[in-house]
């Protein structure tokens, strides 16, 4: 059954009877949004309404221009007036404070980074590739990459109720490759809801600066540890019963991703689960698909792949009981679960 169709995040615009609006009010939202979670602006109303004078002092801004970027933040739904105080909206109480559901603070502050990245797109387009890859940007830019896995961690955070209602994890399972696992909040949540699981989480080095104190937090040091490395050159090992390849693939092409999970297979146990999760490519692409992949041609170079080429790739490497989950909101993508076979093949017959 097609799932029903919300609201698009980017409604097609182009009737506004200044044209410039189309550009300049997108434009002052999302700096105004990310300027706020810059200054600690919404974090600091998380524990209840302030007077903008209280609140200027609190975020160490002036009163004058606190005040404007909050007429501007309440105009547009993120906060509110209460009386002569201003508070965060619901909506932004959720997902940008410390106090919500999951927040997305750090996603604004790498938004502040990608900004000057995104200036580069024309040249990236009429090249048809990046002249300078993120992962490129953060050898030169080591702050990008703490980042980056914070921003990440949120959107970890948010996926990860869905991941453990989803992945059935066999009493026999014992062993949990995470690749690619950056913050390794989703090793930390399995291994908590697992205690027989032990995890390795493999990721470049430059995204696992803080997963160490994380995994220490978590009390899991002797259960999890880090491989630091590149997903291309790697040894996985030969007895993986449970392996994730979480928002990986987009970074990777047809023909990387086709050997990763032919090696993801081969370093698997008879009967372990693979988990995948993407945002596939359909045959038409909503706002937000088609925005996504241009942000992967500038940011990788790389693009979203089809559920069909997945399906294909899996089964050339053994795997069979393969299964689509879309999510729900869609904007957190699809999972797709396969089974590696009871006996695997001899490497000549694949």
């Amino acid at each position: 059954m097609p799932r029903p169709r919300k609201p698009d995040v980017c409604p097609p615009t182009g009737s506004a009877e200044l044209a410039m609006l189309d550009v300049y009010m997108p434009m002052m939202k999302s700096s105004a949004i990310i300027s706020a979670g810059r200054l600690g602006l919404f974090e600091a109303l998380a524990s209840g309404p302030l007077s903008l004078a209280a609140l200027a002092e609190k975020i160490d801004s002036s009163l004058r221009g606190t005040t404007t970027l909050v007429d501007f933040l309440v105009a547009i739904g993120y906060l509110e007036k209460r009386g002569e105080a201003v508070a965060n909206t619901a909506s932004t109480q959720r997902w940008f404070t410390s106090a919500g559901q999951v927040d997305y603070t750090p996603g604004l502050l790498w938004t502040h980074e990608a900004w000057v990245m995104m200036g580069s797109l024309a040249e990236t387009v009429r090249k048809g590739e990046p002249e300078t890859t993120l992962w490129e940007a953060m050898v030169e830019k080591p702050h990008l990459g703490p980042l980056f896995s914070a921003y990440m961690g949120a959107f970890a955070a948010d996926l990860g109720p869905d991941l453990l209602k989803h992945v059935p994890v066999l009493p026999s399972y014992r062993r949990l490759l995470d690749l690619g696992g950056s913050h390794g909040l989703h090793s930390i949540r399995f291994c908590q809801a697992y205690p027989q699981l032990s995890a390795v989480i493999v990721d470049m080095p430059s995204a696992l600066t803080e997963t160490g104190p994380e995994i220490e937090r978590a009390q899991l040091a002797d259960r999890i540890r880090l491989s630091p490395g590149t997903l291309q050159e790697h040894d996985w090992g030969t007895d993986n019963d449970l392996v994730f390849y979480l928002s990986v693939a987009h970074n990777h092409s047809a023909d990387e991703n086709r050997l990763a999970i032919r090696q993801i297979g081969e370093s698997m146990t008879p009967g372990g689960l693979l988990v995948i999760h993407e945002y596939l490519a359909e045959t038409s692409l909503d706002p937000l698909n088609a925005a996504f992949r241009l942000t992967l041609l500038l940011e990788t170079g790389t693009q979203t792949h089809r559920h069909a080429d997945y399906c294909d790739w899996l089964k050339a490497a053994g795997f069979t009981a393969i299964q689509r989950i879309d999510l729900e909101p869609r904007e957190k993508g699809s999972l797709i679960l396969a089974r590696q076979r009871k006996t695997k093949m001899p490497p000549g017959n694949r």
